[in-house]
């Protein structure tokens, strides 16, 4: 059975948003669109979805690493996004590429994971319907190894 979950936005000024979820708890966030259109305070859905994209993976490898039994030391990633014009003129992202940075103890584990994490990523796996992303994994040694 399909979840829904509400996400509301209302417009502060100019190109600022409020933005409010549903689940009790979770603190409003703003958006905003870079200067000169708007004040540049906060990110904007661009952004946005780059953070969502790399929130979801390393989540996604952080918990195919736990049902490994390995719980990961750290996680970290870059987004690059690109941007560009279409055959329009129209601004979109062209794509993206993730380099996730995990340090875990057991390597082997991490091995495993690969070719799993990526297909449980429900943001990652929904964009990549209309935008190409890659993605890096490069572990990273362990500390005081």
């Amino acid at each position: 059975m399909p979840e829904e979950f509400l996400t509301e936005l209302e417009m502060v000024h100019d190109y600022k948003f409020q933005i409010s979820f549903d689940d009790e708890g979770l603190a409003d966030i703003y958006s905003d669109e870079p200067k000169p259109v708007g004040g540049g305070e906060h990110p904007n859905a661009t952004r946005f979805l780059s953070a969502a994209v790399g929130n979801c993976l390393c989540a996604s490898l952080a918990f195919c690493l736990r049902k490994a039994r390995s719980e990961p030391i750290s996680i970290k990633a870059r987004v690059k996004t690109t941007l560009g014009r279409n055959d329009k003129g129209r601004l979109r992202v062209l794509g993206m590429h993730v380099t996730l940075l995990p340090e875990v103890d057991d390597p082997a584990k991490l091995e495993r994971c690969l070719p799993l994490f990526q297909d449980f990523c429900t943001v990652s796996a929904a964009v990549r319907e209309g935008i190409d992303i890659v993605v890096d994994v490069e572990p990273q040694k362990k500390r005081g190894a």
